[in-house]
């Protein structure tokens, strides 16, 4: 059901976005994260608009769980991007335009959010936000929300990286989706990335890599080679999802993806690696990669984390 807030502001929603709503999403989100740094202390970071096409996928992927909120004139007051791999559900991006935040609408939006995915059946509910923003900490855990553990962007320059040869999702795709499901619900019961997985292939934003031991698939990894920020050229490989295994199969999933990266001249890898997995974190390390950014991950106090086994490391961002 829609939310009226402050009558004389006229703000009304939710409804769901299209594709004709990207450029407004664009302000929104620059102007609100760059607002948001300087209140921070980091003046001097300006927030790029992103890709269209990362856009696309946002709000492809959220389906009916993408939001947005709307002024009287019919602008875009605030958007929420929810989205549902399976069990697993969570929020990102979040934003209230500068003017009208501290009016009730963000509490609107994330419980909007949250009533979507309970209503889907999501057993996690979460989000991520930055470690040093307090008053984005207490904001969430005042709905409920807890402090989990960091996610931790961790990249490698790379020089010569090897070239491993790697069964690509896409010489198989209806097999290979079937495989990564039922891979990942064996290590992480519910989860089910095969939207990211069927979407990536489709918008043609990069790839799956997976990796087999005796002809059983053992791990994949999903990537993003695509630009992040809009009217730049490509200059990173961004990993949204692993899973393997054991460590054996997460070490040559990242390699394999610098090898990815190598080849398609993509001078970056990034991950973003939840800490809960220490031994994969330490391997990332020793494997080169160096600390960039922190987050920090929230869930509903009723809505955890599963238990896992193996490695499964899941993107919650876009």
């Amino acid at each position: 059901m829609g939310t009226t807030l402050r009558p004389d502001r006229g703000v009304r929603g939710p409804e769901r976005p299209t594709l004709r709503d990207v450029d407004a999403l664009n302000r929104v989100f620059s102007e609100a994260f760059t607002d948001r740094y300087t209140r921070d202390g980091l003046s001097g970071v300006r927030v790029p608009h992103l890709n269209p096409l990362v856009w696309r996928y946002a709000i492809e992927d959220a389906g009916d769980g993408a939001m947005v909120w709307r002024d009287a004139d019919g602008g875009i007051a605030g958007f929420n991007m929810v989205h549902r791999s399976g069990a697993e559900g969570w929020m990102g991006p979040i934003a209230v335009r500068p003017d009208l935040q501290s009016e009730g609408l963000g509490t609107a939006m994330v419980r909007a959010g949250i009533d979507w995915l309970q209503a889907k059946g999501a057993t996690t509910i979460g989000l991520e936000t930055m470690p040093r923003t307090v008053e984005n900490i207490g904001f969430y855990s005042r709905l409920g929300f807890v402090p989990g553990h960091l996610t931790i962007t961790l990249i490698r320059d790379l020089a010569n990286a090897p070239e491993l040869a790697a069964e690509r999702l896409s010489a198989n795709l209806d097999r290979g989706v079937d495989e990564c499901r039922a891979l990942t619900d064996e290590l992480a019961p519910g989860v089910d990335f095969t939207r990211e997985l069927a979407l990536t292939h489709e918008l043609a934003l990069g790839d799956t890599a997976l990796v087999r031991r005796h002809g059983a698939l053992a791990g994949f990894v999903l990537w993003h080679s695509a630009a992040l920020a809009a009217a730049r050229p490509r200059d990173e490989l961004r990993v949204l999802k692993i899973v393997a295994r054991d460590l054996e199969t997460f070490r040559e999933l990242v390699d394999v993806v610098q090898g990815v990266a190598e080849r398609e001249r993509v001078r970056r890898v990034s991950i973003r690696c939840q800490t809960r997995f220490a031994a994969g974190y330490l391997q990332l390390l020793s494997q080169g990669f160096r600390v960039h950014w922190t987050d920090l991950r929230m869930t509903l106090s009723d809505r955890p984390e599963p238990e896992m086994r193996g490695v499964v490391m899941s993107n919650w961002e876009i």
